[in-house]
């Protein structure tokens, strides 16, 4: 008999004499987790400026609709968007220029200028998110422009609560 011959059978009887290794396990469990809050964000799209254009000091009821408010807030959160005053309010919004001229001035919320923008509810408006971005027309009108002929500013702060 040859000699690997010969030692193939020795390793075969030696197994079948003890048996054969085995492998042997173990489990464990892993948790994988995350938590998700809610958010909303009013800044990432630039909200478009309310412009009124160039109007003659006669003018009134003078509409704007251009400014557009976006939002993107996480599916199923419910959330607000209010307006401040503005920098010059005084019993009404204002536009500014210099120092001692103004233009009043309202935003709402329709274009039938029946429903104003406030920062508080009901003036707010509302909605639930959707996880993609939704968007509020502001509409502007100035009841009168009779005031010195320049150009006139004025800055008001959107917020969205949620």
């Amino acid at each position: 008999m040859n000699k690997a011959f010969r030692a193939s059978l020795i390793s075969a009887a030696c197994l079948g004499a003890f048996g054969a290794a085995s492998a042997a396990t173990d489990t464990a469990n892993m948790t994988v987790k995350i938590t998700v809050t809610a958010t909303c964000d009013i800044h990432t799209v630039a909200p478009t400026d309310v412009d009124f254009g160039s109007v003659a000091s006669t003018a009134t009821n003078v509409a704007s609709t251009g400014g557009v408010l976006t939002v993107k807030c996480t599916t199923g959160t419910p959330y607000t968007i209010g307006m401040d005053n503005g920098l010059n309010f005084s019993t009404t919004r204002q536009m500014k220029n210099g120092t001692t001229n103004f233009v009043g001035y309202g935003l709402f919320r329709d274009a039938a200028f029946t429903n104003a923008w406030g920062s508080t509810v009901p003036l707010s408006a509302a909605g639930t998110g959707n996880g993609a971005n939704q968007n509020f027309t502001v509409y502007g009108r100035v009841p009168s422009a009779a005031s010195a002929a320049g150009a006139y500013t004025d800055t008001v702060v959107a917020t969205v609560t949620y």
